[in-house]
């Protein structure tokens, strides 16, 4: 008995042996009974979908393109990608610093992964919000000496700065675990051949490690962007104007809940899925040598079982 896929045809001209290319597709009944299932549930959910009047969709295509919609779905995006890029780069030197051989270093980065990711993005955000309430005045000067310059805190933690520290800060704490597990991928015996070679430090770990790593780095670090943007809606606790606050003044006013939290759903899945394209074929770039070697192997191992 055989698990493969295909059932091999005897070819006559090898005396009977099986013919891997003149394989046929086995019939599954059981895949055929969970395909009717599945067409019968995604039909009945078409059928709701458009047969329950309450979802009201000539409300969800009339403020669909609202201006004011489209200004929340703009902080929306902008937030998702200056946390990123802020939370990519705040989290490339806690990656480091874990790695490090200096132990304090080290230990104050793991620990300040192991808060930042303890925390809840909507706790850190009102805490944030409400920084005034430790520091009524936030200074700059020399530590344990004379205050140069002083600022109130309600005057510089807006709803927009509160927002941005809150995420970028959460972002961070992953993104340092996400590209040191992508670092630690990389065999250290590439190290020793770029140095043996008369690479630098910073030649080998741009040249050699981190195209490597990248490779491990990339699909989680997808999954984070698309993660922060369904977390900005946490951003509409503190009062600031993403996409979910927009559709929340809008029901506010017009009591039209689901036909608003519809438009909100819909332009998330419309900006997450475009980010899963960008991101499938970023993937594919990084992993071109690996995708042909597995692909080889899998004829390869499909061929010797056929014979």
């Amino acid at each position: 008995m055989t698990d493969l896929a295909t059932q091999p045809v005897r070819s006559p001209r090898a005396g009977g042996e099986p013919d891997a290319a003149n394989a046929r597709a086995r019939i599954h009944p059981w895949r055929v009974v969970v395909g009717i299932l599945l067409v019968l549930v995604v039909v009945q959910i078409v059928v709701f979908l458009v047969t329950n009047e309450r979802f009201d969709w000539p409300v969800v295509a009339e403020y669909l393109f609202n201006p004011s919609v489209l200004m929340g779905l703009g902080m929306s995006i902008m937030l998702t990608i200056v946390g990123m890029v802020l939370g990519s780069i705040l989290g490339t030197g806690l990656a480091a610093g874990q790695l490090s051989e200096f132990l304090p270093l080290r230990w104050a980065c793991i620990v300040f992964v192991g808060i930042f990711r303890g925390v809840p993005p909507l706790v850190q955000l009102i805490f944030w919000y409400n920084l005034a309430y430790l520091l009524p005045r936030i200074s700059a000067g020399v530590p344990f000496g004379p205050e140069l310059f002083s600022w109130p805190t309600n005057d510089l933690i807006t709803p927009l700065t509160a927002a941005i520290i809150g995420l970028s800060l959460h972002e961070a704490a992953y993104m340092a675990e996400i590209i040191r597990a992508g670092i630690l991928s990389v065999d250290s015996g590439q190290r020793d051949a770029s140095a043996a070679m008369g690479f630098s430090g910073w030649h080998s770990f741009t040249q050699v490690v981190l195209p490597q790593a990248m490779r491990v780095i990339i699909p989680p670090t997808g999954s984070q962007v698309i993660a922060l943007l369904k977390g900005t809606s946490l951003v509409s606790v503190i009062a600031m104007g993403d996409l979910l606050h927009s559709v929340q003044v809008i029901y506010n006013r017009t009591y039209e809940v689901v036909p608003m939290l519809i438009v909100a759903v819909i332009w998330y899945l419309v900006v997450v899925t475009a980010l899963t394209i960008v991101q499938r074929r970023v993937e594919r770039r990084f992993s071109r040598g690996m995708s042909r070697t597995v692909a080889v192997r899998r004829i390869v191992a499909r061929t010797e079982a056929a014979s």
